[in-house]
């Protein structure tokens, strides 16, 4: 498997957005689109063109990306998950992917796309 290019982000505080996406253009990687919600991302996804993506676990109004994380993994595109809180805050259906901790650093960011491949 090649290292993913094509970078979704679901991220639901727009300065965080635009620093991650500062951080893939300096990695090389293509941000495939964004998104602030569970229903942008579910209707970016069916769009298609992403081969991974890097998802807030606790998106505005206590939404979880769970759905997301769903839908990525039924169509086999890989994901991080990026949270401050601890590994008890992902769903256990998700344990097994990388994990993106808060504050994000470029560092952290190269690595955990790194750990998909």
């Amino acid at each position: 498997m090649t290292a993913p290019q094509h970078i979704l982000l679901v991220e639901d505080e727009p300065l965080i957005a635009m620093m991650l996406e500062d951080f893939l253009d300096i990695l090389g990687k293509t941000v495939a689109g964004t998104a602030d919600s569970v229903a942008d991302a579910l209707a970016r996804i069916e769009q298609g063109g992403i081969d991974a993506a890097i998802l807030d676990v606790n998106l505005r109004g206590g939404e979880k990306s769970w759905p997301v994380a769903d839908a990525l993994s039924a169509a086999g595109i890989p994901f991080v998950l990026a949270t401050g809180g601890s590994g008890d805050a992902v769903a256990p259906e998700h344990r097994d992917r990388p994990v993106l901790p808060k504050p994000f650093t470029m560092d952290g960011v190269e690595k955990a796309l790194a750990e998909l491949g």
